[in-house]
């Protein structure tokens, strides 16, 4: 009885979005700004993981290939050489506020525009005004089903964006890949797919291997090929971007040390996510006698079924895991970390639990870490903020890791 109140509720709540957000907020930024989207190209790219990797790509192929383009993604809005926040903890900025942006990327001559949607984002209408000329999909995982309720729900509210696209691009190789293509408006002409058995110019092929070395990046990287040939720029320029392409904060970031062992910070919150980071960290410690120290927890209020999922992934796949605060909110960082424990039968003495995270940092990098071993802190990265109760305090991964082995010299 509770599960069918809880999704009357959910129901009721996007005609009420559509209104307060879309209506009242987008309507209104869309009049103040002249409706400034109908004057950009706009490419939308969706997805549980690697949004901000494809959305960044595609941005850097484009500018590498003489255009005029603008970016919206979890990490910052970039008109130009312009670095603009977006708010924390914030993909899909508020619609006026996105008409705002917008305006000003007309008003500078921006022809297109790489934006990152969340599936929040579309079904609270912050998306309001936007029809993408392409919309790209990277994966469906386990995700946000705290407030989705369902995975269905979930791929609706994700399809809700693509459906309003000129012609999308989806993943063939995607658990949801039928149920989602069934879900989609376009004509058959109008969808294309991509794949690990997609066949690839050897210019682009190669490209994509000497820069990504990750699975998970090269499959980012065939989206963005696919999103780039459809808005027709030359394999030469697509390949010369992929190889140029710079690290993005917080994503596999490594930090410079002069230990002996490697430390990286990345954003991986999600279960695949996590999954396919460590599993790329273990491959590279290959012929190596290093272990893979891995420090994360799991926000507060929010998706409560990954926590096994994601505790079992990390004692199956690193040597040592510490359970750590990530944005507990107003639940007990204790009770979060019992959950992500809930499923760990065999693989306890892989776990410490720390609950403070500058703790847990600390005791991986001067307690823990020996040579040639590899500190994996997941969960936040880029982002500037962590959330105690209901207040947002300053907080970066990249700093307090840099502080830490700064004092450890």
């Amino acid at each position: 009885m509770k599960s069918i109140w809880k999704m009357f509720l959910y129901k009721v709540k996007r005609p009420f979005h559509f209104i307060k957000t879309g209506l009242l907020r987008g309507l209104f930024g869309q009049i103040k700004y002249k409706f400034p989207a109908k004057n950009l190209k706009i490419i939308t790219i969706t997805g549980t993981d690697g949004k901000t990797t494809s959305a960044t790509l595609l941005y850097h192929v484009l500018k590498r290939a003489g255009k005029k383009t603008a970016l919206i993604s979890t990490v910052a809005a970039y008109i130009g050489a312009e670095e603009i926040s977006t708010g924390l903890h914030v993909t899909s900025p508020d619609p006026f506020a996105l008409h705002k942006l917008i305006r000003k990327m007309v008003d500078a001559n921006v022809e297109y525009l790489v934006l990152e949607v969340t599936s929040h984002g579309t079904y609270q209408s912050r998306t309001w005004g936007i029809n993408p000329v392409l919309a790209g999909l990277t994966n469906i995982s386990h995700e946000h089903l705290d407030y989705h309720l369902t995975q269905t729900e979930y791929l609706k509210a994700k399809t809700l964006i693509l459906n309003k696209a000129e012609k999308v691009i989806i993943n063939a190789d995607d658990i949801n890949y039928r149920l989602l293509k069934s879900s989609l408006k376009q004509p058959i002409e109008k969808i294309i797919e991509y794949s690990t058995t997609t066949r690839l110019p050897r210019i682009i092929s190669s490209a994509i291997k000497d820069r990504f070395s990750e699975k998970y990046n090269q499959m980012n990287a065939r989206l963005v090929y696919a999103l780039a040939t459809e808005l027709d720029i030359a394999n030469e320029k697509i390949a010369a971007a992929f190889q140029s392409f710079p690290n993005i904060v917080g994503r596999m970031q490594e930090i410079e040390t002069k230990k002996s062992f490697r430390v990286l910070v990345d954003f991986a919150h999600t279960p695949q996510a996590l999954k396919v980071a460590l599993t790329a960290l273990r491959t590279q410690l290959k012929g190596t006698k290093g272990k893979l120290i891995a420090v994360y927890g799991t926000a507060g209020l929010r998706d409560q079924q990954k926590r096994p999922l994601m505790g079992e992934i990390g004692t199956q796949i690193a040597d040592l895991v510490i359970f750590t605060a990530e944005d507990p909110r107003t639940e007990d960082v204790w009770s979060i970390i019992r959950q992500l424990k809930e499923n760990l039968h065999q693989d306890l003495d892989k776990v410490l639990s720390i609950a403070d995270r500058r703790e847990a940092i600390e005791f991986a990098i001067n307690k823990l870490a020996k040579k040639d071993d590899i500190v994996a802190i997941m969960g936040k990265g880029h982002e500037q903020s962590m959330c105690f109760g209901k207040t947002e305090y300053p907080w970066s991964d990249v700093k307090v890791v840099k502080e830490i082995l700064k004092q450890s010299r």
